[in-house]
């Protein structure tokens, strides 16, 4: 979707969707939209809560059988288990992607990880491919005009290039694109607090190999898994930039991070994008 500053000024029912790596602030201006009554759908809520729900809870109930109390419990459904995700909580589905690596450090191994990954890799797509049903639900049932969606930060790792085109043509595409100053704190960030990450399967081999060669180890059972994210994101960071530009340059608009931080209202988003459709006309 191409629009100029003046239509989309006055577009009744808008619809953008937000891609950039995670921590960027897609999620913070789909909190700030929201309150501003915009229909917020979140692609990692929807991974969760819909494609990913039963196998988040078997992995739960995986742990839990370990636990003699509580699997005697659970096998005579004297105890339940449900899945509390939420838009703003979504720690499930962190969780269940789960970080590569030594088992007594909580890693998991080669075949589970990738498994996983699998799994996540078809719930993004299913959910990005939800879009245009949300959109109408959003205006026909809950009586929202505006319409935000926010990508997850693999969005831009999806095999499958009928999603980009079907999210540009029912939304417009906007690219947060993280400044240099605000690379350096995500890559902070990252080594400080080192979260499961989604890897495409190629580019997981190529850099496992390298590891594994670089520290000394035989097999993925000796990693540490924390240390192996914080050795990946960067990496991870810089492969996905191009990735991500090209689906800007093909689809969509780009803002930076400075710009969106000194957003702090619908209207100075409003004015944001159509500077970013003023500064690429097409």
């Amino acid at each position: 979707m191409k629009l100029t500053p003046s239509e989309y000024r006055l577009w009744r029912n808008k619809c953008i969707t937000l891609l950039g790596m995670s921590g960027v602030g897609k999620t913070r201006l789909a909190h700030l939209l929201r309150r501003a009554h915009w229909f917020h759908f979140s692609g990692d809520y929807r991974i969760g809560s819909r494609y990913l729900d039963e196998p988040i809870l078997d992995n739960i109930k995986r742990q839990v059988m370990h636990i003699e109390f509580l699997r005697e419990l659970l096998r005579s459904d004297s105890i339940s288990i449900v899945n509390n995700l939420s838009v703003d909580n979504l720690q499930p589905v962190s969780s269940f992607l789960g970080k590569l690596g030594n088992p007594e450090k909580g890693g998991l191994s080669l075949k589970e990880f990738k498994r996983r990954q699998r799994l996540h890799h078809d719930a993004e797509v299913a959910a990005m491919r939800d879009v245009p049903e949300f959109i109408r639900k959003a205006h026909e049932i809950y009586g929202y005009d505006h319409v935000v969606n926010d990508a997850g930060g693999s969005v831009c790792e999806l095999e499958d290039p009928g999603v980009m085109e079907l999210l540009a043509e029912h939304s417009l595409i906007i690219y947060i694109k993280a400044t240099e100053r605000d690379e350096q704190q995500l890559m902070q960030r990252a080594e400080e607090s080192p979260k499961p990450l989604f890897y495409r399967e190629d580019f997981l081999d190529q850099e496992l190999t390298i590891y594994l060669r670089e520290n000394h180890l035989d097999y993925v059972a000796q990693i540490d898994p924390d240390a192996f994210v914080r050795w990946m994101f960067p990496r991870l960071f810089r492969d996905r930039l191009p990735r991500y530009e090209r689906l800007a340059e093909q689809y969509g608009y780009t803002i930076t991070t400075d710009e969106l931080a000194r957003v702090h209202n619908e209207a100075q988003f409003n004015q944001l994008i159509e500077l970013a459709l003023e500064r690429r006309p097409d």
